[in-house]
């Protein structure tokens, strides 16, 4: 199959599933995670109408998305890996979206940059659902008071929260949980689910899927 039609594929999988869990047509929006891929790789998929793209590292974006934003209007970047606070004023001029604030020091220095920048990002708060020591995100428990930390001491933009689930056990309770924590905190967006789970995850009310190999291939 070519990049177009894994494409394809992965947009219909989304909207039956969208319709499968009783949900608005167009509820859920493709973020196609191209991180190791090349711009040539990526252009057939933006000439597709693909416009969200999600990354996990600061210094590989750079090397291909000033371009590929020249190239065409409207694309929106989400960071998707951890970030460390000495590429934020980078990841602050390149992305629009950041989906992994997971501890007071990155929000601060997001806001400090934001600022000095003159942007104004939407921010996600990653929740380590599973407790996964070697994992990035904040304890499900303080969810709500880094949510209100970040909001009122901050004035971030918290648009959502996301997850990352421990890749051997199953993820429906994970999404469930993050689903919850996303009322408790007065939020609507959650960013869960990738390229084996993404139907599972709209079934449990993800606003936004991570996928990448199954549009771009192995990598």
């Amino acid at each position: 199959m070519t990049i177009e039609e894994r494409l394809a594929e992965v947009r219909d999988r989304i909207t039956e599933a969208t319709q499968d869990a009783g949900r608005e047509p167009g509820s859920v929006q493709l973020v196609a995670v191209s991180k190791t891929f090349e711009a040539a790789a990526i252009r057939p998929v933006i000439q597709q109408g693909q416009r969200i793209f999600g990354e996990n590292r600061v210094q590989e974006a750079e090397s291909k998305w000033p371009e590929l934003k020249a190239e065409t209007d409207g694309l929106e970047l989400h960071l998707i890996g951890p970030l460390q606070s000495n590429k934020a004023a980078n990841a602050v001029a390149l992305f629009d979206v950041i989906e992994t604030v997971d501890r007071e020091k990155i929000a601060r220095v997001l806001s400090e940059e934001m600022l000095k920048q003159g942007r104004s990002l939407r921010l996600y708060i990653q929740v380590n659902t599973g407790l996964e020591p070697q994992k990035a995100g904040i304890d499900p428990k303080e969810t709500r008071t880094f949510v209100d930390f970040c909001r009122q001491d901050l004035g971030h933009t918290i648009e959502g929260l996301m997850c990352i689930p421990p890749a051997e056990e199953n993820p429906g309770p994970h999404f469930a949980l993050l689903a919850k924590l996303v009322q408790d905190c007065g939020l609507s967006k959650l960013s869960m689910g990738m390229s084996g789970d993404y139907e599972t995850a709209i079934a449990f009310g993800a606003t936004s899927v991570r996928v990448g190999s199954a549009i771009f291939g192995q990598r």
